[in-house]
């Protein structure tokens, strides 16, 4: 993107005074009694004066709490990677947030003004015209402590790790809830993860009950679960603390699977039966920075990190980014298209937070035929969609519009990660929506309130004392405003990871801290005293966006131009969609090379042939709309692209292969058979002997 030039404008709030965004900047105004003009001048407000600005945040929503909120919320002065405590004295519930509301004083009313407002849709892959189970909010009250009861009952406690292998129901919506209601933490992965994935996972945290589902099914074949739940019991044998295994029915129709072959296996119901149809709720009061949710890192190179994240942190972030950055509230209906194995499971959840409804959905959007889901989309009159590149992409191969598909006329917000950009290691986003921005392509609108953020110059190499003594160097932001770089976190924020679970070898940070070796090498490594996300970003000097080019370890670097590999895939989108279905960009340098140079690797789209001509127009088009130096030394036809099991595709793995190591595959990705083939591109004669055939 030029920075020199304005990007096409796509969109404007008709009513900006009337958006959430707008009343809290008014909020802000009345406090500190100055004017913010500008959203810009609204954000540098909020990370300057981040205590003020996170307070007015926190009384400025309706959240459930107990205690006196302290001024400063946090201690400003402290090293960012110390870790600092946030709102001490302050009590609250995560479960609690969700199933009730807070007035001004924090105390908790009940949702809605009737209980039998439908706030969960459930629906599956092949059942579009009905639903399988609605809930209103009192149901929802209702299971959820019938739940916590039978889990305190059978000895789940604060602290305690709930696991969950399922799909987005329901019934994981009630774990879920339950779970936190009582202070246990909770983790979840999804179905399709294979057994060691599941286990890279469950070993690291140790969890009292694992819930999972009997069955799964996606693009209509049904999988039996039961053999891979006696794999997964039988692998943590060794936990002392894991007592069983609650089965999850996945079709209610047929009624539970039969559990004989798994060993400390049992029912819902049976484990339901000890709460003797006690579903009053009884919440554990937690501090604010009490651990409420265990995440974790792809793994697409070893085990996953367990990153713990606050109570308190989920909450509050909560609110800001779904009210004032995505402008939900109880008039909002999501789907929010994800599994329960990554980030954005908890950000479908959150969106109750609002008391929004949600519709979740399990199952192959494509079936039984691509334009069914849209048509979904219409028919549940949902209002902030949120799903991948990928599905969109796929929308776009198959000609289908979809606002000539459905009466999309409720739609107000869609989301994906192409803008807005975070995850898991903050359980929130850097870059996102805006609705008193206009929306320009590419990129994401602008900049979160109250997260601190720099654009480091990636090309500095650290000093020679830095080198000797192993300390992370000082960084230095970019010479000129859309210049790209590395992305830093330069203030602490709440939802900052607690620690890594099982992180045990701690170290002492440079300003006397202590924390865990792997969450510091995480984030504070590399640069003194400010957090390295690991993505390579610009931001637009005239618009604001930010623009995200690619994870950091995947930065091209050919001839010392650095881009993201992303600036190589929308050439590709954007000409060659037609016939190229997918491809991955990787650099090269082994340690033998002098210089890096560029793999293009493309799966063609069935009945359309990898040709000369075609990669002499690829590289025509990536030197047209970026420059030569762009160009990839070399491009290929690749049989499969390797993708993580949420359908994302994974480029570090390959740049490790062909730059001559050997990796061993994660559980979490999908195919990983598929990194077999980048092996022989690991020496220059095979490089020059294939391109010879295919040209």
């Amino acid at each position: 993107m030029d920075p020199n030039i304005v990007p096409r404008k796509l969109w404007e709030h008709p009513d900006i005074p009337s958006t959430q965004l707008f009343k809290f900047k008014l909020a802000a105004e009345r406090s500190n009694n100055k004017s913010f003009p500008t959203y810009s001048s609204l954000y540098d407000w909020s990370i300057t004066h981040q205590s003020d600005f996170w307070t007015l945040a926190f009384k400025h929503f309706p959240i459930v709490y107990t205690g006196t909120i302290p001024s400063p919320c946090f201690d400003e002065s402290a090293r960012m990677d110390s870790v600092p405590a946030w709102f001490k004295g302050v009590k609250l519930n995560f479960a609690e947030n969700i199933l009730f509301t807070g007035d001004a004083q924090g105390r908790a009313t009940k949702r809605g003004k009737e209980d039998d407002k439908i706030v969960v849709r459930q629906v599956r892959e092949g059942s579009f015209d009905e639903p399988i189970v609605t809930l209103t909010w009192g149901e929802l009250r209702k299971r959820v402590g019938r739940l916590s009861n039978a889990m305190r009952a059978r000895g789940v406690h604060k602290g305690d790790r709930i696991a969950l292998v399922a799909s987005t129901s329901i019934d994981t919506l009630t774990v879920f809830l339950a779970a936190t209601s009582l202070g246990a933490l909770f983790s979840s992965s999804s179905t399709d993860m294979g057994v060691k994935g599941i286990l890279d996972r469950l070993l690291q945290i140790r969890p009292k009950f694992l819930f999972m589902d009997d069955a799964a099914v996606y693009n209509g074949k049904t999988v039996d679960l039961r053999a891979k739940m006696k794999d997964i019991v039988a692998g943590v044998e060794g936990v002392s603390e894991f007592v069983g295994v609650v089965t999850q029915t996945r079709f209610m129709e047929r009624g539970p699977a039969d559990l004989a072959e798994v060993p400390r296996a049992q029912t819902w119901d049976g484990f339901l039966s000890v709460a003797r149809g006690d579903d009053e709720l009884r919440f554990e009061s937690c501090d604010f920075d009490d651990p409420m949710i265990i995440v974790y890192s792809s793994g697409t190179t070893g085990q996953p990190k367990c990153i713990v994240h606050r109570i308190g942190g989920v909450v509050l972030n909560g609110h800001k980014e779904g009210r004032l950055h995505r402008e939900i509230d109880e008039t909002t209906t999501q789907l929010q298209y994800t599994t329960t194995g990554w980030i954005m499971y908890l950000g479908s959840i959150q969106a109750l937070l609002m008391g929004a409804r949600i519709v979740t959905y399990d199952g192959s959007p494509f079936l039984p035929r691509p334009d069914v889901f849209v048509k979904l989309l219409g028919q549940e009159k949902v209002t902030h969609f949120g799903t991948s590149p990928r599905y969109l992409q796929t929308l776009q191969q198959h000609n289908i519009a979809p606002r000539k598909t459905a009466d999309l006329s409720c739609m107000r917000a869609v989301t994906c990660t192409d803008n807005i950009s975070g995850g898991t290691d903050l359980a929130g986003a850097w870059g996102t929506g805006n609705p008193i921005l206009p929306v320009y392509i590419g990129g994401c609108q602008c900049l979160s309130l109250g997260m601190p953020v720099k654009v480091f110059d990636s090309t500095i190499e650290p000093t020679e004392e830095e080198l000797r003594k192993g300390i992370p160097m000082k960084g230095r932001e970019v010479n000129q405003a859309g210049e790209p770089g590395d992305l830093v976190g330069t203030g602490a924020f709440p939802t900052m990871p607690l620690y890594f679970f099982g992180d045990e070898d701690k170290i002492t940070t440079p300003g006397g801290a202590r924390v865990g070796k792997k969450y510091f090498d995480s984030y504070f490594a590399k640069y003194d005293g400010v957090w390295t996300h690991g993505d390579f970003i610009s931001i637009h000097p005239k618009t604001g966006q930010v623009v995200f080019l690619g994870r950091a370890d995947g930065v091209l670097n050919p001839s010392g131009v650095r881009f993201g590999s992303s600036e190589i895939y929308s050439v590709i989108e954007k000409h060659f969609s037609d016939t190229v279905s997918d491809s991955i960009c990787v650099g090269q340098r082994r340690p033998q090379d002098i210089d890096e140079r560029v793999l293009l690797f493309v799966l063609m789209k069935e009945g359309h042939r990898f040709t000369p001509a075609l990669v002499k127009n690829v590289r025509a088009r990536i030197a047209e709309e970026t420059s030569k130096r762009h160009v990839p030394a070399f491009v290929f036809e690749t049989p499969e692209i390797p993708t993580t099991v949420n359908g994302k595709k994974v480029e570090l793995p390959v740049k490790q292969i062909v730059c001559g190591k050997k990796v061993k595959p994660s559980g979490t990705l999908a195919n990983p058979g598929s990194l077999e083939f980048y092996y022989r591109f690991a020496e220059d004669e095979n490089l020059r002997e294939m391109e010879q055939a295919k040209l």
